[in-house]
């Protein structure tokens, strides 16, 4: 999710972010997409991308038309998508994606029913290596209240990335160390913590201005989420232990108990300030994340700018929705998004965001679209 997250660092390899691009799209189709509970996933782009496995042909593939969902998809957005992307990245095979404009232009249905897209590209599916189903989760750009000085509420310090951050020691080292002239802003601790989590986000002042909080590094430990501890530990129910619920808990036990159930989580993200543009974060292919329609991917299996058709079902968190299907492009990475079936959703920014975002954590198909010749 980061965002961030992974969120942080681009990547050279942009491939043609072309013939993908053309067709993710705006706003999903059928019901939104929900995540694992924030707390369970990181954020921050690791260092560089892994090998990456070569690219399947389009002659091992299938019609998109025989997608589950695919006449539910909203076609005639995903088209234009295209439009939107070619201006940062000279996407010009997909322009032929293109329907026509403008009085008699033509609506979702008949740019499906011309079959722009079957036509131009070959659905092959992505395997895990049982068999079994992957995992979907999702992640969003939050919104947070900051100060510029800390009161008992805002008393955690936001930090930059000192000289040698892998040799900060962890969590509770960090906190325990931080100086208050170090700090950026202050925020309430569970607020810090989940910014961590997405690895970037955007910080309201008590003046009114705005900055987003942009990931600068960590400190080397591995991510350890604390949601199954807190299940183990009956803090929280087996299947209550989405992002809001473990929100409201560090809220509610804010102070030593919340801090020492946070310090379960070694890794520390150091952050800058930044200007906030009110657009969406960059993701890990150096391209604003598009609402929905991003997701966060393993650079191993897969290459930025690839079109990805998802099929989600059965979600088990509480608040989940119950499937998702549709179009999206590999945008971001992030630490604990790994295996050829997996990958996380930016969901957007603020607090609906975030709570759908944080319901999300259901069995994944994947399918990359492959243009042919």
């Amino acid at each position: 999710m980061s965002v961030s997250r992974r969120l942080g660092r681009r990547t050279a390899r942009l491939w043609p972010l072309l013939a993908v691009a053309a067709c993710s799209t705006g706003p999903a189709i059928t019901p939104p997409l929900p995540q694992t509970p924030p707390a369970s996933r990181p954020s921050e782009t690791e260092a560089g991308p892994r090998p990456y496995l070569p690219a399947p042909s389009p002659a091992e593939g299938v019609s998109p038309a025989v997608l589950p969902g695919w006449n539910d998809e909203d076609h005639l957005a995903a088209s234009r998508l295209c439009r939107r992307l070619r201006r940062r990245t000279g996407c010009g095979r997909p322009r032929r994606l293109q329907p026509r404009s403008g009085h008699g232009g033509r609506s979702r249905h008949s740019v499906r029913r011309a079959g722009l897209f079957e036509a131009r590209f070959s659905a092959v599916p992505a395997q895990t290596p049982d068999g079994r189903p992957g995992l979907l989760t999702a992640y969003f750009a939050p919104e947070y209240s900051a100060r510029r000085a800390p009161d008992a509420e805002f008393s955690a310090p936001v930090l930059p990335k000192p000289a040698d951050p892998r040799a900060a020691g962890d969590r509770a080292a960090i906190e325990a160390d931080a100086r208050p002239d170090q700090a950026l802003a202050w925020m309430r601790a569970e607020d810090l913590f989940f910014l961590q989590i997405q690895g970037s986000g955007y910080l309201t002042f008590e003046d009114g201005t705005r900055a987003r909080a942009a990931y600068a590094g960590d400190n080397g430990r591995p991510f350890v989420g604390i949601a199954r501890p807190m299940a183990r530990q009956g803090l929280l129910p087996e299947n209550g232990t989405s992002g809001e619920a473990i929100r409201a808990w560090l809220a509610d036990h804010r102070g030593p108990e919340a801090q020492a159930v946070m310090a379960l989580n070694p890794r520390y993200i150091f952050f800058r300030l930044d200007p906030d543009d009110d657009g969406h974060p960059a993701g890990a292919a150096g391209l604003p994340l598009i609402e929905r329609r991003a997701v966060a991917v393993d650079p191993s299996q897969w290459r930025y700018g690839d079109l990805v058709w998802l099929e989600a079902d059965g979600g088990n968190l509480r608040g989940a929705t119950t499937s998702y299907r549709g179009l999206a492009m590999a945008l971001d990475t992030g630490s604990a998004i790994r295996g050829p079936v997996r990958a996380d959703l930016y969901m957007g920014r603020g607090d609906a965001a975030g709570a759908e975002a944080g319901t999300v954590r259901h069995p994944l198909h994947m399918w990359r679209l492959i243009p042919k010749g």
